[in-house]
């Protein structure tokens, strides 16, 4: 799980991905998430306060081991990944949405993370473990978001027939990468998954549907529009497993491989509820547009 695949390769091939993403953005769509600002608020409420809530009540409900707990506690913690950005361009979401999301939730996981993990190791640890603020780790999110979209957007902007050109084989090209690194994260962790999925495999599968559910339920039935429902389903149900992974591993942090396995599980199981998720979601989607007059 530690592997330069996850820790390096990754963060690289969705940085590129991103770039992809930010081809077809432009000013404007993120105008419109200004405009209508209550699919931003009801995703942040449900990413910060819901599902933390929602993680501890599993992690007793499974009676995790309390290095196991800790670890969900940090997935739950971590903001929204660059992965959640590239299924909801792939399934029809709001991207600029998406993005817009990710970028809050880095800045605002610079100070919620912290807490959120030192009280659970304060309640499921007999020594107390604890983490400071990392500054650094949040700002590496936020550059592999922000950064590459930035570029794709300057690109449509000043050479709009490049992008268009470019628009296609990218998405392509995205979903390449992301295959290879399903592929590679699988093979790579080959000899170790079906322990990891006997000790935490259920309660991260229950956490990681429930929270796709959640993100994509709540806002509809708050009366927002499908495409941003979606986005929002993507970014809550869909984590930064590799800042978890790093910040469990890391000798300066938390330093333990236990608290590293939800993220790994996680980092695995969440490719294919996601893109079931996004499938299930354009499917009612495209019904409901066929069954209206």
């Amino acid at each position: 799980m530690d592997s330069a695949l996850t820790l390096i390769g990754l963060p690289i091939a969705l940085g590129i991905i991103m770039l992809g993403l930010g081809l077809g953005l432009t000013i404007a769509d993120f105008r419109r998430v200004a405009q209508h600002p209550r699919a931003a608020v009801i995703a942040l409420v449900c990413q910060v306060l819901v599902l933390p809530a929602l993680c501890f009540c599993l992690v007793l409900a499974f009676d995790l081991a309390p290095e196991l707990a800790v670890g969900m506690m940090l997935l739950a913690a971590s903001p929204g990944g660059t992965t959640a950005n590239l299924y909801s361009h792939l399934f029809g979401g709001h991207v600029a949405l998406n993005i817009t999301l990710t970028a809050i939730n880095s800045v605002l996981a610079v100070f919620t993370l912290p807490i959120l993990v030192n009280l659970s190791a304060a309640y499921f640890l007999p020594d107390g473990r604890s983490i400071g603020l990392q500054f650094d780790k949040m700002v590496q999110v936020f550059a592999i978001v922000l950064v590459p979209v930035a570029i794709g957007m300057l690109i449509r902007a000043r050479l709009p027939h490049v992008a268009e050109l470019l628009n296609r084989p990218v998405r392509i090209l995205s979903v390449v990468v992301l295959v290879a690194v399903i592929a590679g994260a699988v093979l790579g962790e080959r000899e170790n998954i079906a322990d990891y999925f006997v000790s935490v495999g259920l309660a991260v599968l229950a956490f990681n549907l429930l929270s796709l559910a959640i993100g994509y339920g709540v806002p509809r039935l708050a009366g927002v529009e499908r495409s941003a429902a979606t986005a929002a389903g993507f970014e809550i149900g869909i984590h930064n497993s590799t800042l978890a992974i790093t910040i469990a591993l890391s000798p300066a942090l938390l330093n333990s491989t236990q608290m590293a396995i939800p993220g790994a599980v996680y980092g695995i199981v969440m490719f294919f509820t996601a893109a079931a998720f996004g499938y299930l979601v354009t499917r009612v989607g495209a019904r409901s547009a066929t069954l209206q007059p």
